[in-house]
């Protein structure tokens, strides 16, 4: 049950007016002064708060409003909520701001320069002064000026002024070359060179490149031929070396002189014959094919570089003749470097049908001689006949390649 209220009469009176004390208080067993009090308590925490309910002071306070306030929750949340800004307020907010910090910055800059422009002023006036004062006094000492100028002066300092005035000199130099027209004879001298150059070595760079770019590696199994059966082929005469891929035109029967072997040459490959070296395919003897490993530019013909993988042969491969609408079959059995002298390493003693491939080596010049010699196996060689000698046909010279440029320009072979 609730505590009684106390009468009208006693609502605007205090504890202490009403003739009670705390020991009274506590000796009553009424709890309505105990609930007053914690009543108070929780009304001076919401007016912490902000609460919006007026409690009654406790001197004041009714039975009635005690009551009341015995109802509230003390851990009610009764403070308003704070109201929102809305856009515009911030944009105004925003604004503001800008507009103060933009006026403060342009009168503190402002400020600044004025000051640096006074200082400025101030230090150009003063040195005005000082040179004003150092320019009497310079007359004055300017010998004792300089005597101590030349001991102070450093050897760094020396030597960066030294440099500094050869650079200036070279830079000079520089310009002046640059502007002159001297360079103009050097450089048509230049290209007048490297043409000559070109002209007098072409052969060399351009039979280094087709050895190069030229196939070479083609299995010689892969033309599928019976040596031990004959085989009828074109009246034309032609060469065929699977391994380094050549099918060329045999020019037979021509002279031996350089001008017949370079005419026969640019047709193709061409016999050389010499006495002991002179017989044809079929024949007991050795046959003799010269063909070029290089040549100039400046030369007519179409096999200028058809022996230019001649040295990749090696023993054991194999070598096809047509002559005669007949093929004949040969195995290479060596191969051997020359001097374009040494016409006799041709012409030795055989019972069996030879055939001897040469060209120049090393590529692009002519300072030696590359032989490739292979034996007949098909048709059998044990059925061949003995070639008729022409001992009215000498030579002293293997033939080689055609003159280079500057042979030719003074006259030689």
């Amino acid at each position: 049950m609730k505590p009684e209220e106390p009468s009208s009469s006693q609502s605007g009176l205090s504890l202490s007016q009403q003739g009670l004390v705390v020991s009274d208080i506590e000796k009553t067993p009424d709890r309505a002064p105990q609930d007053a009090a914690a009543q108070i308590i929780r009304s001076q925490i919401d007016n912490l708060y902000d609460t919006q309910t007026n409690v009654a002071s406790p001197d004041t306070q009714t039975a009635d409003q005690l009551t009341q306030l015995e109802d509230i929750n003390p851990y009610q949340r009764t403070h308003t909520e704070s109201s929102t800004l809305q856009t515009n307020d911030w944009k105004h907010y925003h604004t503001a701001w800008q507009n103060y910090y933009q006026k403060y910055y342009e009168g503190y800059y402002q400020q600044k320069v004025s000051q640096a422009t006074a200082t400025q002023s101030d230090a150009s006036n003063s040195r005005q002064r000082s040179i004003s004062r150092n320019s009497r006094s310079y007359f004055n000492d300017q010998n004792s000026s300089q005597s101590e100028a030349k001991k102070t002066f450093s050897t760094d300092e020396a030597v960066f002024d030294m440099r500094q005035e050869l650079i200036g000199k070279v830079r000079q130099s520089a310009t002046k070359v640059r502007k002159s027209r001297h360079f103009i004879p050097i450089i048509s001298g230049v290209f007048v060179v490297l043409i000559f150059v070109f002209l007098q070595y072409n052969r060399l760079i351009v039979s280094n490149v087709m050895a190069y770019v030229s196939p070479g590696n083609i299995d010689p199994q892969n033309i599928v031929i019976d040596p031990n059966t004959d085989l009828v082929v074109g009246p034309e005469p032609r060469l065929i070396i699977p391994k380094i891929n050549i099918d060329v035109p045999v020019m037979y029967d021509v002279g031996n002189d350089y001008n017949s072997q370079m005419a026969a040459m640019a047709k193709g490959v061409a016999q050389f014959t010499i006495p002991g070296a002179d017989s044809h395919p079929g024949q007991i003897g050795n046959t003799v094919i010269a063909g070029h490993s290089s040549n100039d530019l400046l030369d007519n013909g179409d096999y200028k570089f058809i022996f230019v993988q001649l040295d990749k042969l090696n023993t054991g491969d194999t070598i096809y003749a047509n002559y005669n609408s007949k093929r004949y079959t040969y195995i290479v059995t060596k191969k051997e470097v020359v001097k374009p002298t040494d016409v006799s390493k041709l012409v030795y003693p055989t019972n069996k049908p030879v055939l001897t491939l040469l060209t120049c080596t090393p590529i692009g010049t002519a300072t030696s001689r590359l032989l490739v010699t292979a034996e007949q196996i098909s048709p059998d060689p044990n059925q061949s006949v003995a070639a008729k000698t022409n001992n009215n046909v000498t030579t002293t010279l293997i033939p080689g390649n055609s003159p280079t440029f500057f042979e030719r320009l003074f006259g030689a072979k």
